[in-house]
Order: C-alpha cells, then structure tokens, then sequence
C-alpha cells in the first residue's frame, strides 16, 4: 500500500513538473514537445558530423606535411616549394591556408584572361549585391535578418568584399613584376617538373625557375576564409534559390515573399553572380567543403531556436517550427536535401574543369574539385 501511494505521488509530481516546465518554457516563447528532441538531435548529428570531417581532413593534411615536406632540407626543390604541390582529396581543400596558393586566388584559372577581370568581375558583383541589401534593409528594417536568404546573401558580399582585395593585391603583384610568370603558367611547368623528376639535371633547372619571387605567397586568414565562404555560399545559395522558387513561392501567402524586383534579384543575382565568378576562378571545392555548408545551416537553426526562446513569436519559414508533430521529418528532410544542393553546384566545376581542360588545353589551368 506505501509503494503505490509514494509511485501515485511520484506520478503527480512528474505532470505537475512537465506543466510547469511548459508553462516556463511558453512564457519564454517556445514550447517544447517530445518531438522537438528529434529535432535537436539531428542538428546536433549534423553539427558533429560536419566536424568530423573536418578534424578528418585536417589530421590528412597534416600526414601529408609530414611525409612530403617537414623532413626535407632547403636544398630539395619539394621541399622548399611544397605549396606548390597539388594536394588531392581533402588535403587540397580544407584543413590549411599553408596549402593554398595565393595566385589562384587573385588569378582567373584561363591563361589568357588579365586578372583586372577577375577583379573587375568581383567588384561589380559586390557593388550590385551590397544595393540589393541595402534596399533590403531600407525596406523591412534589419529584423529581415531572421531569413536564411539575408544570412547567405550577406555571406555572399563577403566572400566578394574579400575576393576584391585579393584581386586587387594580385593585380599590384602582377604589374610589378611582369617578368616574373603567372601562377597558370607556374603550376603547368610544374606538371612537366614531377614527369621529368628523375632527372637531376631538371632540378637544378626548377630550382632556378622557382626563386623566392615568383611562388606565389601563402594563403592568410582572408584567404583562408575566401574559401571556407565560397564553398559555404557554393551549397546555400542553391538551398536558398531552391526553396524559394519552388516552395515558399507557389505556396506562401506571406506578403514579403511574394515575387517583386526585389525577391527576384536578391533569389537569382546571387547565384548569377556566383557562376561568373566561378567561370573565372581557380578555387578548388571539394566535397569535404560541404561540412562548412552544413554548420552554416545549423548555426541559422540554431539562432531560430534562441531568438524564439527569448520572446520572438513568428518563424520566417514555417518547416522550422517546431510546435509541428511532422518538425521531425521536415528537419531530417531538409538535412538531406543538403548533399543535393552542394552536389549541384560541385557537378558544376566539375564540368567546367573537365569540359574546358579537354577544349581548350593550352587556355584552361584545371584544378581539382
């Protein structure tokens, strides 16, 4: 008779624990039900996922340094020059600014094409993008900050604010040293350097080609995020031209997201401008860029969870709400749905390296996703 009294009285305080951890929960605006710990759950699999691989990439570059740079002397042309070594696989992309030459950043991967139009190309994009925001902004105030298409958007202008100064650095590098040869031209007498490695008498050729002056300088902090937030806009602006064009779109009723000039430039320039730049750059993106993409999502997930915990009452994409008995499976969808995004936008530069290096083989500098 005790232990069914004390399990009654253990029974109520669990519901009167439960209401209460309801009610405080909805005074601070969200509710939490038994579903939304699916929810969390799959971000935080995604987060930690997207880590690894990362840690995964970094621990493989690292192996790489050991075995084909940090046991070489100066007198070793590799070694003295590593930087200029393709890295394959998550080595070329990821892990280290150290690994990324700084002429493929500043220089267009078409031999034949000045690097004023990369500049050029990248500026404009900015100036265009920067309006539209602007505009954005004028119009809805910054609360339009809460939309993923703003977050990405921004991204997007600071990935060209960047790309512009490394532009123009690489112009005032190219212009005062003309004699020295572009990075194109660097990286394909290369090649011809590892066929003939065998023979001593080319090392000594290389060794005097490649002076101090002509290797390009090794990536910074900005170049190293000119990377990371290309291959981030690189999956988010086709996750967010996707989702606008053909859900929010046909079936949203709200105002703000009807199609004007507005919404159209800002769902469309984005990707535009992106696939120029893309035309005329030589960054790599590698698969292992999509773990960026995907902390970029959850970082936005993330932040709708914490505004909404502080009081904010209305969610700008209704899929993320997660009063939803189906918030499960819309979350779980919309994390999947990520590897087509980024799979997209990869098939492109694997295109245009592949289609271009077999048309135009003396024009084209291919470079590996």
């Amino acid at each position: 008779m005790l232990n069914l009294t004390m399990a009654i009285d253990i029974i109520r305080w669990l519901q009167s624990s439960r209401q209460n951890f309801h009610l405080q929960l909805a005074m601070a605006g969200i509710l939490i039900q038994w579903y939304d710990f699916i929810c969390f759950g799959i971000v935080g699999i995604a987060m930690f996922g997207a880590l690894y691989v990362l840690c995964c990439c970094k621990i493989k570059h690292q192996r790489y340094q050991i075995l084909n740079g940090d046991h070489i002397d100066d007198n070793n042309i590799i070694g003295r020059h590593e930087i200029l070594l393709p890295l394959q696989g998550c080595n070329q992309s990821s892990s280290s600014p150290s690994a990324v030459e700084f002429g493929s950043l500043s220089s267009s991967c078409w031999r034949g094409i000045h690097p004023v139009w990369l500049l050029a190309t990248r500026f404009g994009s900015l100036v265009v993008l920067c309006i539209f925001l602007t505009w954005d902004v004028l119009l809805y105030n910054y609360s339009i900050f809460v939309y993923y298409t703003e977050w990405t958007f921004t991204l997007l202008i600071v990935y060209f604010a960047i790309g512009t100064i490394i532009s123009a650095y690489g112009c005032v590098r190219y212009y005062s040293n003309k004699s020295a040869p572009r990075p194109g031209d660097v990286i394909a007498d290369h090649e011809m350097y590892n066929k003939a490695k065998t023979n001593k008498s080319m090392f000594k050729l290389q060794g005097q080609y490649y002076n101090e002056d002509t290797v390009p300088k090794r990536a910074s902090f900005w170049t190293y995020v000119l990377k990371i937030s290309y291959q981030t806009c690189a999956g988010s602006v086709i996750l967010t031209d996707i989702i606008f064009w053909f859900i929010i779109l046909p079936y949203s009723s709200n105002s703000h997201l009807q199609l004007n000039l507005l919404m159209g430039g800002m769902h469309s320039l984005n990707i535009i401008f992106l696939l120029i730049d893309t035309s005329l750059n030589s960054l790599p993106l590698p698969w292992s860029g999509i773990a960026y993409f995907v902390l970029w999502s959850c970082c936005y997930v993330i932040f709708q969870w914490l505004i909404h915990a502080c009081g904010f009452i209305w969610w700008p994409y209704p899929f993320l709400e997660l009063s939803m008995p189906r918030a499960p499976l819309w979350y779980f969808c919309l994390t999947v749905f990520h590897l087509p995004c980024y799979g997209i936008y990869w098939l492109l530069v694997a295109f245009k390296n592949s289609t271009f290096s077999t048309l135009c083989p003396q024009a084209f500098v291919r470079h590996s996703c």
